[in-house]
């Protein structure tokens, strides 16, 4: 795949798996909401009873209705043997005040899941932005150990010929070998960092892990991209923030959920009609043509009203009405966090901005110290421990150069979700 960054981002956005799990909520919270909405609409259920008395039951009458005795009793059966009921009944709830406010939740939990989607965006939008860097970062790094190793292999070469003819002393020999070790292992260290860091941006993407990327965007061009000064003077519109949305929406959850137990204390009403058909018979004849039904039907109405509870609905009210209080001063809190943020990733931008300067700066410097240091070690002007001194400089510029970048990159991000700039 061949992907510049913001194609990588859009990618994220539809491919990664926080963002596959986000939809999925969201189509959740639609059924969920459908299946509240459907406790109040008609509800059709049919029922069929099968009756086969293995030994009927006996009752007994009277002798003298047969003729017998008084004080005597006849054993009888009443009935057939086998009967047979079908019925269809429709339910319909008048009135229930949970269920009113049930609609009102499955609406905010439906407006959670949104939100919850758009704030997953943000945060991969983010750590794609970082991962893309990171592996943009870890290339250019072992570019600059390839040069440096470069570097120190042509100068040791030559400290070695110098040794033989008794030019060099062999503590110059050293020192270079120590040097040469070192960039091998950093070499080694920033491979495996690279493998990682692929790993990483493919693991933000949604992609397995070992897919192979082409990233189209260089250092260079990233730099330029994420260097925006507009944004350290963009006002900061708190009420449109995700965060201050998804807590206010919390602070409406539990608003509803108290209004949910204060609705408990009112009654309900249902109703019901239902239309049934009924049929005996001593042997299973009921799937015969001439097999005699006898149909019925029954209107009824349900109201139940709550009484007395042992005060168990006004505690439930009250650890509502406690929750809602929390939610309010976490609300105010959110508020003030994200003033704050949003002052903090500004001030971070702006000093990233100021150190990638500063950074650019140093490393020009110290190149060009090396490259009149090295000048004068070949000249043998100055010793090697000057020539290693300056070198270390120049790698320790090198590696600060690079962070600069990422930490614009990742201070950018961090700026625009903490400003809460939309995804384009």
């Amino acid at each position: 795949m061949s992907l510049s960054m913001k194609q990588a981002v859009d990618y994220a956005i539809k491919n990664s798996y926080s963002n596959k799990v986000a939809l999925n909520d969201i189509e959740t919270a639609k059924q969920r909401k459908w299946e509240t909405t459907t406790i109040g609409l008609p509800q059709i259920s049919g029922k069929v009873d099968y009756k086969n008395w293995l030994k009927q039951q006996i009752s007994l009458l009277p002798g003298e209705i047969a003729g017998g005795a008084p004080g005597t009793f006849v054993p009888v059966t009443f009935g057939t043997q086998q009967t047979m009921d079908a019925s269809v009944t429709l339910n319909q709830l008048l009135f229930d005040g949970s269920y009113l406010v049930g609609l009102q939740s499955a609406k905010t939990y439906l407006k959670i899941s949104e939100q919850a989607k758009e704030k997953t965006e943000l945060a991969t939008r983010e750590a794609v932005i970082n991962a893309y860097g990171n592996v943009l970062v870890a290339q250019e790094r072992i570019n600059i150990l390839k040069e440096n190793k470069k570097t120190v292999d042509r100068q040791l070469r030559g400290a070695k010929e110098g040794f033989k003819e008794g030019l060099t002393e062999e503590e110059t020999i050293e020192q270079f070998e120590i040097t040469q070790g070192n960039i091998i292992s950093q070499q080694r260290n920033a491979d495996r960092n690279k493998v990682i860091a692929y790993q990483m941006l493919n693991l933000s993407l949604g992609n397995p892990i070992n897919t192979k990327l082409n990233l189209t965007d260089s250092l260079d061009d990233l730099v330029v991209t994420n260097t925006d000064l507009n944004l350290l003077t963009k006002t900061f519109d708190l009420e449109k923030h995700i965060d201050l949305r998804i807590a206010e929406n919390d602070r409406e959850s539990k608003r509803l959920l108290m209004k949910l137990e204060k609705s408990k204390y009112l009654p309900t009403l249902s109703a019901f009609v239902n239309y049934g058909a009924n049929a005996n018979s001593d042997s299973f004849t009921f799937t015969n043509g001439d097999q005699k039904w006898f149909d019925y039907s029954l209107l009824g109405v349900s109201l139940n009203v709550p009484i007395f509870s042992s005060f168990g609905k006004k505690a439930k009210v009250k650890q509502a009405t406690i929750a809602l209080e929390s939610a309010d001063i976490r609300l105010a809190e959110i508020k003030q966090k994200l003033s704050l943020q949003a002052e903090q990733a500004q001030s971070n931008y702006e000093l990233s901005i100021a150190n990638y300067e500063t950074a650019k700066k140093n490393l020009a410097l110290a190149t060009r110290i090396e490259r009149k240091q090295k000048i004068k070690f070949d000249e043998g002007v100055t010793t090697s421990i000057d020539l290693l001194a300056t070198r270390n400089q120049l790698y320790s510029q090198q590696n600060n150069y690079l962070q600069s970048i990422l930490n614009i990159i990742s201070n950018k991000a961090k700026l625009e979700n903490a400003l809460n700039i939309s995804i384009k």
